[in-house]
């Protein structure tokens, strides 16, 4: 049997394609380059509509109510942290999406720099927790019965994914 966050994990490696594209992107507005407005604006959407709307949500959804009823603590446990830190990229994602929309003197592309950075960082660290600390948890401390409940939950989640977000994933596995 594959392992039970085996396509959270493969999601993960398509959200860091667009997370270096995204740190190569803040590399070329720190040393002065004009933001690549198109591939800015394909990441954010790829950041809410798929990261945040498709892969977060299975965790969100599935995954960490499993967890919860298996009494993995929500509250002061990292349960809670992964919660915490959906949001902070939400947030993220919102003031990135804000900068997109402004004017870009210098400043505002040195924030626009700042703000790629530190949504990069929070999500490779994120990731890292999820790969090493949490999945390897959900394995542990989930049941059979409740791990082939969490897989068939996952699986109802992919069939529902939109048009929109097959293209936003095909669109990251198509960066280097």
């Amino acid at each position: 049997m594959p392992g039970l966050c085996q396509s959270l994990e493969a999601e993960h490696r398509v959200i860091e394609r667009v997370l270096r594209a995204s740190a190569r992107a803040a590399g070329s507005i720190e040393k002065g380059g004009a933001p690549d407005a198109v591939l800015l604006g394909r990441a954010v959407q790829f950041m809410r509509g798929y990261t945040d709307g498709v892969h977060h949500q299975k965790e969100e959804r599935v995954l960490f109510p499993a967890m919860e009823a298996a009494g993995v603590p929500r509250a002061g446990g990292p349960i809670g942290v992964m919660f915490t830190e959906h949001e902070m990229g939400r947030r993220h994602v919102a003031a990135l999406e804000s900068a997109l929309r402004g004017p870009m003197g210098r400043e505002a592309m040195r924030a626009l720099a700042a703000l790629l950075r530190d949504y990069v960082t929070l999500l490779e660290n994120h990731i890292g927790k999820e790969d090493n600390v949490l999945y390897p948890m959900a394995e542990r401390v989930l049941d059979e019965p409740v791990k082939q409940q969490v897989l068939a939950g996952f699986l109802r989640a992919e069939a529902a994914e939109d048009e929109a977000a097959r293209k936003l994933r095909a669109w990251a596995e198509s960066l280097a």
